[in-house]
């Protein structure tokens, strides 16, 4: 249980240290949102499973690549809380590409590449 909350306390200090780009992220994320909502023609519903294509892609990726960015490898993955903390980094990139392709892709119209 200590390496959890270590492990939550190191992501707190991480973020406030990177607050302004968070919140600037954050307000964008918000503008497309509702320009997307705005927007007529807007299709939420078939952006949804591209949009999770993307996601799975991205956190596959970072799976991949989180280590070496941290000068680890996953072979030096022995202990459960290496993976969870992995697998948490990575659904966190996942999830926020997710939610940067949905609306995107949702605004999309027919006919118009990806």
């Amino acid at each position: 249980m200590y390496e959890i909350w270590l492990v939550m306390n190191i992501a707190w200090e991480i973020a406030l240290g990177l607050w302004p780009l968070l919140l600037a992220a954050a307000l964008l994320w918000t503008v497309l949102l509702l320009t997307a909502w705005r927007r007529p023609g807007t299709r939420w519903r078939p952006a949804v499973l591209p949009a999770v294509g993307i996601g799975a892609v991205v956190m596959l990726a970072a799976v991949l690549l989180v280590p070496g960015w941290s000068r680890s490898s996953l072979s030096e993955m022995g202990y459960w809380v290496d993976w969870a903390n992995l697998l948490t980094v990575a659904g966190g990139f996942g999830a926020a590409a997710w939610a940067w392709a949905w609306p995107l892709l949702a605004m999309r119209r027919e006919g118009t590449p990806v």
